[in-house]
This record gives C-alpha cells, structure tokens and sequence, in this order.
C-alpha cells in the first residue's frame, strides 16, 4: 500500500471561487481514474502559520498504480491548477 499526501499553500491573491473549484475539481478524481483506493480532499480549519490551505491523502496498490495516477489526463489537468494557483507544495509518498 502506498499514501501520497499533497498539500497546497495558495497565493494570497487567488480567490475563493478558484480555491473552491481546486477542490471540487480534485474530489472528482476518485470517480474517473481507477488505480485510486482510497481517497480525502479537504480545505485547512485551523488557519495557523504553519497550515497549508488544502491537502490530499490517496491511497494506491502500489508505486505502479501512482505512477498510472500521475499522468492521467484528469489528474494532469488539476496538477496543472494547482501548480497555478499555489504559492507553494509539498507531497510524501509512504510505503507500508
């Protein structure tokens, strides 16, 4: 079993509507790409300095199942909002 955790820190001046949609976009993956076991996608509640504003736990089979993941069309084209709107990520990907 492998976790992959991904966190977003968004830019100061993205809006809520484009967080909103980030999300909303990104919890539509468990239904479309197969390899995907288990899957969480959820905004910060705390708000501390240290917080990210979104973060995303997945489980795969294996290093396979995330590789198939990764470069699925639809995972792409929410990698691809999330890299425009972040100011910064970060992701581990765990083995168990």
């Amino acid at each position: 079993m492998l976790t992959h955790i991904v966190c977003w820190k968004y830019r100061e001046d993205v809006s809520e509507a484009e967080r909103e949609e980030h999300v909303a976009r990104a919890k539509a993956l468990e239904g479309v790409i197969p390899e995907i076991e288990t899957f969480v996608v959820g905004r910060d509640i705390l708000g501390l300095e240290r917080s990210f504003d979104t973060g995303l736990v997945a489980t795969f089979a294996d290093r396979e199942a995330l590789d198939r993941y990764t470069v699925h069309p639809e995972h792409q084209k929410v990698a691809e909002i999330g890299k425009r709107i972040a100011e910064r990520a970060v992701s581990v990907d765990l083995l168990s």
